[in-house]
């Protein structure tokens, strides 16, 4: 037994387009997604509201017009400790040194090492690994006022996270945190979920699937490091304005003062979110990255600013999985280009603004993967729509015939849903204007030719023929051996007089157009010895039902009803009354609607074949 099980049109435009999420999530499990979505974080801090400076904290720079001032690198601890002695004056709470001071820079090392005892010095090393070497803290200072400064780089060279804690040591932008805190009597401790907290605020550590990353390098204690601005994090001033007191005391009195390098000779600068050419900022020094670690850990305790937060994964995949499902149901839906266009754009951009919008409320979800999930699903959907119209178009272009106009056809093409639904047009009645024609002795000519130069001779009559009534808007409901039957108002009904009267129009003068074209053929064929023929036309215009004839293994097109049979009676009535190479017959029921455009000849009330009514007929012999 052969079974075929075929999906039904509206679950296969969604379901298997719909499918492809499954390889967008392996792609993104593999971390295919990652630079897309932190592309994505990037774009979204550079365009969020900024931060206003925080004034707990001071930078002191060492800038490149300081380098050339002191003419020395490292600066000499003579230098060094005679700003550490100018700070001590006006009471900051904590100093960081950001300035390796593992060796001895003469002269003023004594000195330097006397200001290093002060309780409140954060002094910095390296921890090294395969391709670091380690660099030890300045000598004589205690371990607990030594943090590391390590900042971890995501594989782009960007820096997004700050590293906590690493192998029981603490970061020097933690150390200095602290040293601020602790007189407030905020001190750390550890959850029960063995998870790092400060006051009332715990810091969730940063997983390698959390936001945006995939398989990102999740050892030690990390955080996403939430800027506070791209520029001014805290008040500046360089080591010259200490050496020479020209500073504010209130801009150091009990605040977190932080020395290091901006120099750019010295190279201490890191790629972060900001640094775009588009917006030409440039690498950020390492101390004012730290500064931004450390007011991100104060503004969270202090301030009750949340650090960025994560959704679990089952539901990041189901927030994926919805925007995909919606693409295949919008492309399945969505059937105007216009729409679809429009749509999947106002789409896209709503997903943009609510990924924003929770971005602005410290979310961080994932952007590209349910935009990639949409697009996908949305094209697939609307490609596998446009492979079943192709094929539903091919049904109904079989159906009207062989030959229609394009209009006509693309007309007929919108109502397609009752032939796809029910393999069947539903019945119609509607006005419209009949065309018939037939050879003029055509038996007898057709025993004088062989069947295959017969049949050579007849196509290119009826090609003929054929063209000319698409060219006026009607449709060639069939061929009647040597003539054809014609139709002009259909498959669309024609609701206003004017449409009605511009459908007769159009098959008087393709009649016309006929007669004058036979003209020329016969010209060809009697130059070709064939035989010359004449055509008789019969046009009505009255009301006609149209639909399909027949079932799905064999439809036709059909148009009955007794307009159709009057236009046939037209056409052969009268026979032995010539008319011209082209005889038009048209009855009374047409000539209401050409208005007077056409110059006709009465030919009285005449009784049909078949009618017992009789009706007016006219000859068309021309156009006024």
């Amino acid at each position: 037994m052969n079974l075929k099980f075929k999906l039904p049109v509206k679950l296969r435009t969604v379901i298997i387009p719909s499918l492809t999420i499954i390889g967008l999530l392996v792609i993104r499990q593999l971390g295919g997604l990652q630079p897309l979505e932190l592309a994505a974080f990037d774009s979204m801090v550079r365009v969020r509201p900024q931060a206003d400076p925080d004034p707990r904290l001071l930078i002191v720079e060492i800038t490149e017009d300081d380098l050339q001032s002191i003419e020395q690198w490292p600066v000499p601890d003579e230098i060094l400790a005679q700003v550490l002695a100018n700070l001590q004056r006006y009471n900051p709470r904590v100093i960081g040194i950001d300035l390796f001071r593992d060796i001895a820079i003469h002269p003023g090392h004594k000195a330097l090492v006397q200001q290093l005892q002060k309780p409140n010095i954060i002094g910095i090393n390296l921890i090294g690994d395969e391709d670091i070497r380690t660099i030890p803290p300045p000598p004589k200072l205690p371990s607990k006022r030594i943090g590391f400064v390590n900042i971890p780089v995501d594989p782009d060279g960007v820096v997004r996270r700050q590293l906590m804690f690493t192998s029981g040591l603490k970061s020097f932008s933690v150390q200095l945190a602290l040293a601020y805190l602790k007189p407030l009597g905020i001190k750390p401790k550890l959850t029960v979920n063995k998870e790092y907290q400060l006051g009332n605020v715990i810091f969730k550590k940063l997983e390698s699937n959390s936001g945006g990353y995939q398989n990102i390098d999740a050892g030690g204690y990390k955080l996403l490091l939430n800027y506070r601005t791209p520029k001014n994090l805290a008040h500046t001033v360089t080591l010259t304005d200490i050496l020479q007191n020209k500073i504010n005391p209130n801009l150091v009195k009990d605040k977190i003062v932080l020395i290091g390098t901006s120099a750019p000779s010295i190279k201490d600068v890191f790629p972060t979110p900001y640094s775009s050419s588009q917006i030409r900022l440039r690498e950020m020094p390492g101390v004012v990255i730290h500064g931004h670690a450390i007011s991100q850990i104060l503004s969270a305790v202090l301030d009750e600013k949340p650090l960025f937060r994560f959704w679990s994964e089952l539901v990041e995949i189901l927030w994926i999985f919805t925007w995909a499902i919606l693409g295949g149901y919008l492309g399945f839906k969505w059937k105007k280009t216009s729409l679809l266009i429009g749509g999947s754009l106002l789409c896209l951009s709503g997903l943009g603004l609510i990924s924003y919008g929770l971005f602005l409320r410290m979310f961080w979800v994932p952007v590209a993967a349910p935009m990639l999930g949409f697009i996908l699903t949305f094209t697939g959907t609307v490609i596998a729509q446009v492979r079943e119209s192709q094929q539903q178009q091919y049904m109904v272009m079989k159906l009207l015939g062989q030959q229609t106009s394009s209009d006509i056809a693309e007309t007929l093409w919108t109502e397609r849903s009752h032939l796809i639904n029910s393999g069947l047009l539903p019945p119609k009645t509607l006005t419209a204007t009949i065309l018939f024609t037939d050879l003029k002795n055509f038996s007898t000519i057709a025993e004088k030719q062989s069947s295959e130069s017969l049949m050579i001779w007849l196509n290119e009559y009826l090609s003929a023929m054929t063209d000319i009534v698409l060219k006026h808007q009607g449709i060639v409901s069939k061929f009647t051996g040597d003539g054809l039957m014609a139709a002009f108002g259909v498959p669309v009904a024609r609701t206003t007089f004017e449409a009605i009267a511009k459908d007769a129009e159009n098959a008087v003068n393709a009649a016309l157009e006929m007669g004058q074209h036979l003209q020329q053929l016969n010209e060809q064929w009697q130059q070709q010895g064939l035989p010359s023929v004449g055509m008789r036309v019969g046009i009505y215009t009255g009301t006609v039902t149209v639909g399909s004839l027949g079932g799905k293994n064999r439809l036709e097109y059909g148009l009955i009803g007794d307009s159709v049979n009057i236009a046939s009676r037209l056409e052969s009535c009268e026979k032995h009354r010539e008319g011209g190479i082209c005889r038009i017959l048209i009855a009374q029921e047409t000539l209401n609607y050409l208005k007077g455009r056409f110059v006709v000849e009465s030919w009285g009330e005449l009784t049909l074949k078949g009618k017992e009514i009789p009706i007016t007929v006219y000859q068309v012999l021309g156009k006024f």
